[in-house]
């Protein structure tokens, strides 16, 4: 019983650090660069992490709070975000939301797929692809989304100009998605195998 306490305990304290530390990086210049109109963001790292060490439910609710955070961004912070709002703040919303929660959910779904297939002795494997599939995944709903509740608007339109909605994805995601997904890729993966080996070694000997 007392183990089981611990282990909740344990659990609670590890999200709220997480959550913290989405936060953290949401306001300051550590979750984002900027390039000129290129905004590259790392607050999946944090969203990964979590789903990898503590699970779906967990990976879900950080990848909410990632998107509150991003939803605030647009009350003036973040041009682009400022833009979409003026044109359907309901849109902006769901934009903003349910692709970082299905992001975290189904990281934590992965990696716990991944586990069960992956025979080798450190499955690092289950890490790195995990990491990686956290921001192909936020890249993929975010843009599916944009294109399916803006792809009409004005905005969109003029931004697109000649290129087919291929071509302008493509573009639009570019640089950016592939500095994300890099980054991802190797912290997440790191963090979270030292994270989850010390973990597991804590319980183990309680």
């Amino acid at each position: 019983m007392r183990k089981n306490v611990s282990a909740k305990t344990s659990r609670m304290v590890q999200l709220t650090i997480l959550a913290a530390i989405v936060l953290l990086m949401a306001f300051t210049p550590f979750g984002y660069l900027q390039f000129g109109a290129m905004k590259i963001t790392f607050l999946m790292i944090p969203v990964v992490i979590g789903a990898i060490i503590l699970g779906p439910s967990a990976g879900a609710v950080l990848g909410g709070i990632f998107g509150a955070t991003s939803f605030v961004q647009c009350f003036g912070m973040d041009w682009f975000g400022t833009t979409l709002m003026g044109i359907n703040p309901i849109y902006t919303f769901i934009m903003c939301m349910v692709p970082r929660i299905l992001m975290g959910w189904l990281c934590g779904l992965i990696f716990k797929g991944l586990v069960k297939v992956d025979k080798t002795k450190h499955k690092m494997a289950s890490y790195t692809i995990t990491s990686l599939c956290g921001a192909l995944l936020n890249t993929l709903f975010f843009m599916t989304a944009l294109i399916v509740m803006f792809g009409q608007s004005q905005f969109i339109l003029d931004m697109q100009g000649e290129m087919n909605i291929f071509a302008f994805v493509v573009a639009f995601v570019g640089l950016q998605g592939a500095i994300e997904a890099a980054v991802c890729f190797i912290v997440a993966a790191a963090i979270s195998k030292v994270l989850d080996v010390a973990l597991r070694r804590q319980f183990r000997f309680e």
